[in-house]
């Protein structure tokens, strides 16, 4: 145990104050949903503010890479976290002046996107440079765990500091945490430069663009894997949409309930975390991560579709999340182990653009079908089939769209199911 600790002294720093940083966005995020919902009553409206987050990191990702790997890791991660901190900084500004709009939300977490987008290929490298190599996947469970912990404590965090204290003090926990990070990060974390730093500062950036994109060219089953979480992104992200749509509105829902169910989410990757750091590497990692994804896709959305109890919502996040981090963890050490680190930025940003830009796509269709498609539909309809299956009044719609989610996910798994294993049979020979 000693010896273990004296090994990732590094990245025990980085991690647990780079989650608690995380998990004062985390909650900054949720209770600007809360606040957008009550203003607007509209799922596309929420979901546009997710949009505008993931829409810069999924243009300019692909690029984001090559700058990192020809920039000081540290710096960027300082750099990109003080800016995201501004922006946190404007959100209550605007509010204690009584000036906050959707519009300025849009765009302040445009500006967190792009932050986001140089910073992520940066604090994945920096943690590859900091953890041996023997360490990846029970380093990879504990990152599991700290974002399954994060995602059970911040909505309901996020709900109880709203509801009793409003949303300065939520921003103000927000603050807090970047704070602690910066100066675990300035102060406590040495990365040692990559040789291929140098190199990169050399190469032009559309250079380093196509390094990337050659890479994962020559590597089918690492792409083919990519792509397809780019249809579970796709189904995931219309899922988020969807969800504060079905609960929010209910008789029986609310804000604390949808803080409940979300923490759910939470507690099912924790206890999923726990149990990828204890167990031992699987024979076939991509069978695992293809039928984990058939799992949790196949079940969560069908049930939350045909119930209206938020105890089974409750148990349809903890089936639909249980297996996410074995899936993660999974993924986590095929990459770290296939790439060379002096190309995992250009590839993980690339890597980043092509699983990622799915991801506002489906918050938008998620949105869009609930406010302008399931939700007439439902409101109009005189079937008893359809009221029997989903429901009635303000929610039903959302229900019918998580049925169609359901079908949409069984479908994609299925089908590069079939992919995956014909990759795999000829990786192995």
């Amino acid at each position: 145990m000693k010896n273990l600790i004296k090994d990732l002294k590094m990245f025990l720093i980085l991690w647990s104050t780079q989650s608690l940083s995380q998990l004062g966005s985390a909650m900054t995020n949720f209770a600007l949903t809360l606040w957008l919902y009550e203003q607007t009553g509209s799922a596309l409206q929420t979901a546009l503010l997710s949009v505008c987050s993931y829409a810069p990191y999924v243009v300019t990702s692909i690029f984001a890479g090559a700058l990192s790997d020809r920039w000081d890791k540290k710096k960027v991660m300082l750099v990109c976290d003080t800016l995201a901190a501004c922006c946190s900084v404007a959100v209550l500004m605007l509010l204690k002046a009584d000036l906050l709009r959707p519009v300025h939300m849009y765009i302040l977490n445009a500006i967190n996107g792009l932050m986001n987008t140089v910073q992520q290929p940066a604090g994945d490298v920096a943690m590859t440079m900091i953890t041996p190599k023997k360490y990846y996947q029970k380093t990879s469970g504990m990152r599991s765990f700290s974002n399954s912990l994060v995602t059970i404590l911040h909505p309901l965090s996020a709900t109880a500091l709203f509801a009793f204290a409003g949303m300065d003090i939520v921003i103000y926990v927000d603050l807090t945490t970047f704070a602690i990070a910066f100066l675990a990060l300035l102060f406590g974390i040495r990365l040692s430069p990559v040789e291929r730093e140098e190199q990169a500062a050399k190469e032009p950036v559309l250079e380093a663009v196509k390094t990337g994109l050659s890479w994962l060219w020559d590597n089918k089953l690492v792409l083919v894997l990519i792509l397809f979480l780019a249809g579970v992104n796709f189904v995931a992200s219309a899922f988020d949409a969807v969800l504060p749509a079905l609960v929010l509105p209910r008789e029986n829902g609310g804000e604390m309930v949808l803080g409940m169910v979300n923490a759910c989410a939470g507690i099912a990757m924790m206890i999923g975390s726990l149990v990828v750091t204890l167990l031992p590497a699987p024979k076939n990692r991509v069978r695992v991560i293809y039928l984990t994804m058939l799992f949790s896709l196949g079940t969560e959305n069908f049930l939350l579709a045909f119930t209206e109890a938020p105890f089974l919502w409750c148990v349809g996040q903890i089936i639909g999340w249980l297996l996410v981090p074995v899936m993660s963890a999974n993924l986590d050490v095929i990459l770290r182990t296939t790439i060379p680190v002096d190309m995992q930025g250009r590839v993980y940003s690339c890597r980043n653009t092509l699983q990622f830009f799915t991801i506002p796509i489906g918050m938008f269709a998620g949105g869009f079908m609930v406010d302008q498609v399931c939700e007439p539909m439902m409101a109009s309809t005189d079937g008893k089939m359809l009221i029997r299956l989903f429901g009635s009044g303000k929610g039903s719609g959302a229900a019918m769209m998580m049925f169609i989610l359901g079908v949409l996910g069984v479908v994609i798994c299925l089908g590069f199911g079939r992919i995956l294993r014909r990759y795999s049979y000829a990786e192995s020979r």
